[in-house]
């Protein structure tokens, strides 16, 4: 039988996923230089929550039930005030683009820890994924980019880690359907961010550059409306394992762009840990493979014994 064609946009969407969410690391550390960062992150999940609501609403969606609105506006102050404002200040602070990625890349790892907590069984094979990705973990706090920074390496593994029990928690939550819930979330963590930028007293001092202003308009657009959309699309068409690899492609995107573009360095330390972070996170998505590959199987054999 001739293989099927690859629908463009599936291919689109992959492309999409992993190039600009590995670039938005980049484009943090652009902004950082022209914007307070909670401020910054504030206007960017506003904005794009706003015109991702308005378009829904626009296009016939109903408005969430506030037991929705709450739940989503719970994750979205984990993953996006916490998660994405965590990276956002490490960066300010002075975390390498690249380095911020790869730390970030040990959301696979937390995932399965956190996990733990509603009772989800962990194979062996994703235990020395996480024993592993810790080795990893340890390896990049001894280079010298998170060293000259303690409380940026503090605030990335606090953001991976408020990342992962977001989503572990999303799951057993209500709420809105499809990108509705992106939406809300985006409002509620952009709104929380704005008040995190008001109680600690940020201050515009100087009028943003064009660089600045780009930056935020790259975050708006591509950022989070496409790249979440695209992120959506994947995970309704193709395996999870296979939407979520951007964990191990996103660093090695951040860390070739942060070198080609701001003048970043990786030490020796920080080379070995992003491989053996990247080698724990593939340990880890491996058993979501293995488990795809036998139910499809299964299907396949299911439907040939009702054929005959």
């Amino acid at each position: 039988m001739p293989a099927r064609r690859v629908p463009l946009l599936l291919i689109g969407a992959f492309i999409a996923l992993y190039l600009i969410w590995g670039s938005t690391y980049l484009a943090i550390r652009i902004g950082v230089e022209s914007w307070p960062p909670l401020l910054m992150a504030g206007i960017r999940f506003v904005v794009a929550g706003a015109l991702m609501y308005g378009f829904l609403r626009w296009r016939g969606v109903p408005n969430p039930s506030w037991q929705e609105w709450k739940s989503a506006a719970a994750i979205g102050f984990l993953l996006l005030s916490c998660g994405n404002g965590g990276v956002t200040l490490a960066e300010d602070l002075g975390v390498a683009s690249g380095v911020a990625a790869l730390a970030v890349a040990t959301v696979p790892l937390f995932a399965l820890l956190l996990g733990l907590i509603w009772g989800q069984r962990t194979t062996r094979l994703e235990w020395s994924g996480i024993l592993l990705g810790l080795v990893g973990i340890g390896l990049l706090n001894l280079g010298s980019n998170l060293q000259a920074s303690p409380l940026g390496a503090v605030l990335i593994i606090f953001a991976a880690a408020a990342w992962s029990f977001g989503s572990m928690w999303s799951k057993n939550l209500k709420l809105p359907a499809g990108p509705m819930a992106s939406a809300v979330e985006m409002l509620a963590g952009g709104v929380a961010l704005l008040a995190g930028s008001l109680l600690s007293g940020e201050r515009m001092v100087a009028a943003p550059t064009a660089a600045g202003w780009g930056a935020l308009v790259y975050l708006i657009v591509f950022g989070s409306i496409i790249a979440f959309s695209s992120y959506l699309y994947l995970l309704k068409n193709v395996r999870p394992a296979a939407a979520t690899s951007y964990a191990y492609v996103n660093p090695v995107v951040a860390v070739l762009l942060g070198i080609g573009f701001a003048g970043e360095t990786v030490g020796i330390e920080e080379g070995l840990a992003m491989l053996v972070i990247i080698g724990a996170v593939v340990l880890i998505g491996l058993p979501q493979w293995r488990e795809r590959k036998e139910e499809q199987v299964r299907k396949a054999q299911g439907l040939q014994e009702q054929t005959n």
